[in-house]
């Protein structure tokens, strides 16, 4: 497994931007492909956006396809999430994951074993 570290998460107004960052030790980083979920209060784990191992691949949920950019540096073993336009609706605890095992990015958290402790984003209206 991995160890993954989430940072950057806040308070923001509606429209403001965030980056997260995901710091990850343990294992040779290059090989990982990335996701980003988040959880609403009483909600399921939901897909955010994912990249391949090389970058060269990546996917977003509908919600926050041409706000949400999602990126890694492989020499500084971090993967993230810049987040533009923020709404009310975002607000959510942010995890992101470690999947050592598929070429292509997964959009199902089943498929990622190693995990973040999550970091809150709440955009107030």
């Amino acid at each position: 497994q991995v160890r993954l570290v989430e940072s950057g998460g806040g308070f923001v107004q509606a429209g403001d931007s965030l980056r997260l960052s995901c710091a990850a030790a343990g294992r040779t980083f290059g090989g990982l492909a990335m996701g980003w979920f988040r959880q609403h209060p009483g909600k399921e784990r939901e897909f955010v956006a994912a990249i391949s191992w090389s970058g060269d691949t990546t996917y977003y949920a509908e919600s926050v396809k041409g706000r949400f950019t999602i990126s890694r540096d492989n020499t500084k073993n971090t993967v993230y999430l810049q987040m533009n336009s923020l709404k009310p609706e975002d607000t959510a605890v942010y995890y992101c994951a470690a999947d050592a095992f598929r070429v292509r990015p997964s959009r199902s958290a089943v498929d990622y074993d190693s995990w973040g402790q999550g970091i809150q984003v709440t955009v107030s209206s």
